[in-house]
Parts: C-alpha cells; sequence; structure tokens
C-alpha cells in the first residue's frame, strides 16, 4: 500500500508538500513530536536530461511493477533507519512519458544533522537503482532503447555496502 511518504506514480512530484509531510507524520521517528530536533532537510531530484550516450534525448517513458517498487521503496526506508536512526525519509518516483527537465524522482531527507541526511539520501538514491523494479525507456532521435533497470536482488548484502560505500564517499 502506497503511502504518502513512499509512493509511485503518474502525478507530477512535489518535494516541499514532502518535506512539508515527512515533518508532519514524524518521519524520523521523533519530528511531530519534538518540531524542533531536525537541523536538516535534503532534497534529491532526478531530473529527465536532454542527452544520453551521446544521442539527443527527446523524452523517456518510465514503467514499474508498482506494488514491488513500494515494497523496495519501504525496504529501503527500513534500511536507512538501520543505518542513520534519525533520519526521515519520503521517496517519490513517476512512471509514464517525462518531457527534458521533468523530475522523475524525488528523495527528500530529514535528520538533526545534514551529514546524516545527505548520507541516507544518497543511500536512497543508489539502492532504487540497485533494486526497485522501474525501467526506463529512453526516445531519442532515430530510435528508442530500454535501459537497464534494477539488477540486485535485494537481500545481496555486496550490492547494499556498495551502495552505502558510495552514500558516504
Amino acid at each position: 500500500m502506497m503511502s504518502a511518504l513512499l509512493r509511485i506514480g503518474r502525478e507530477p512530484l512535489d518535494p516541499q508538500e514532502m518535506a512539508a509531510t515527512l515533518a508532519a507524520q514524524g518521519g524520523s521517528g521523533a519530528v511531530a513530536e519534538d518540531p524542533g530536533r531536525d537541523g536538516a532537510v535534503v532534497v534529491f531530484l532526478g531530473l529527465v536530461r536532454n542527452h544520453n550516450l551521446g544521442r539527443s534525448v527527446r523524452y523517456l517513458e518510465y514503467e514499474a511493477y508498482e506494488p514491488l517498487a513500494v515494497k523496495a521503496f519501504e525496504r529501503i526506508a527500513h534500511e536507512i533507519r538501520g543505518r542513520w536512526p534519525g533520519v526521515g525519509l519520503a521517496l517519490h518516483h513517476r512512471i509514464g512519458r517525462l518531457d527534458i527537465s521533468e523530475a522523475s524522482i524525488a528523495i527528500v531527507t530529514r535528520s538533526a544533522h545534514r551529514a546524516d541526511a545527505y548520507a541516507a539520501n544518497r543511500y536512497a538514491i543508489e539502492r532504487v537503482k540497485q533494486i526497485a523494479p522501474i525501467w526506463k525507456r529512453e526516445y531519442f532521435d532515430g530510435g528508442d532503447v530500454w535501459i537497464e533497470g534494477a539488477t540486485a536482488d535485494p537481500d545481496d548484502a555486496q550490492a547494499r555496502a556498495e551502495a552505502e560505500r558510495v552514500a558516504c564517499a
């Protein structure tokens, strides 16, 4: 079941709404009870760019197995709570056609300290790319191609360690 914090769908992304919902719902476990506790909010937006591999990109289409994608998002949130206990997470991904400069993913993290918020945010995008069943089709001048989607087993400790290494580099 999708929540206000973890969702996939066709609607445009609103990181301000995500940050407000995260604060109101106590996404880090204590925000709602102690509104002054957190000192950092980090927002990441993944945008559709106009080029890739030397090609001029016209637009992208995303497809997903939505119930499993949300389960992957829940797993990522659980992993973040285990590694960075004071961090709250909101993660939304779009599907369908996205034009150049549109946001395909928004990740908002919130914590008492910026280092944890940054690391958890980076970890979230690395894990989405590893384990979420979301596929991207790139349309460019002269054709289209499917871009590789998630390839790691969610239980693969080595993949998880690599995401953490990248996030904490």
